[in-house]
């Protein structure tokens, strides 16, 4: 998944930042309302995990000072990406606020990461309108445990192949786009080319042989999974 993590406490920005990577995720920060708004409007994210108690920048003249700002400009500009709220505000008053303003989902400070890694995965999941368990001849994904078999064998993918080819079986049959993929698979500074993309397909497409799965170039488009033969 690509994550938007936007909170501004530094320490437990960079604790959730290494625990969604460690994951697999491909995640962006942000530590400011602005920089929140920035970034979510420039790039498209499966997630966001939105904290309400942000600072605005000394230069800010919009008077922007809490995570609902950005949680609202983003939904009256028409984005659904799935948000979880985290924030030390746990009343039940702001809660609704929260979930009022376009939130589809509520933590209250302290937290356990595991329990937001589920909750993100549920969320995305939801949006989606996937299952957990996708197969595809003996190609088989569990969402949950974050897996992928074949014929019942674990098929053990570095981090890059595994988000690869997760996103072709969401849900398979469907064209994903190279430039969406690329942008999933990019961080913010550094952008995935065209070749190491290929790259990946190729190994895929070695890996899941007599899966009864197969990865076809669609020219200028993207790349589709579909049954073999």
């Amino acid at each position: 998944m690509r994550i938007l993590l936007v909170e501004d406490d530094a320490v437990l920005r960079d604790v959730m930042m290494r625990s969604l990577v460690e994951a697999g995720n491909h995640v962006d920060a942000a530590d400011s309302v602005e920089g929140a708004d920035h970034l979510w409007r420039v790039q498209g994210f499966d997630a966001v995990l939105l904290d309400l108690n942000l600072p605005a920048t000394a230069s800010a003249t919009s008077g922007m000072g809490s995570g609902l700002t950005a949680l609202r400009q983003a939904r009256a500009r028409g984005d659904r990406t799935p948000v979880l709220i985290l924030t030390a505000r746990n009343r039940t008053d702001e809660r609704i606020a929260g979930l009022d303003a376009g939130a589809d989902d509520y933590l209250g400070k302290p937290f356990d990461l595991a329990e937001v890694e589920a909750r993100l995965r549920a969320l995305v999941r939801r949006a989606q309108g996937t299952d957990t368990l996708v197969t595809l001849g003996q190609l088989r994904l569990d969402r949950r445990a974050r897996r992928f078999s074949i014929a019942g064998t674990p098929l053990e993918l570095p981090a890059r192949e595994f988000e690869v080819l997760c996103e072709l079986m969401s849900p398979p049959g469907r064209t994903v786009n190279k430039r969406e993929l690329s942008d999933k698979l990019s961080s913010f500074n550094e952008s995935l080319g065209d070749n190491a993309l290929e790259a990946f397909i190729s190994r895929l497409r070695k890996k899941i042989v007599g899966s009864g799965a197969g990865i076809r170039t669609l020219r200028g488009i993207g790349y589709l999974l579909e049954p073999e033969g």
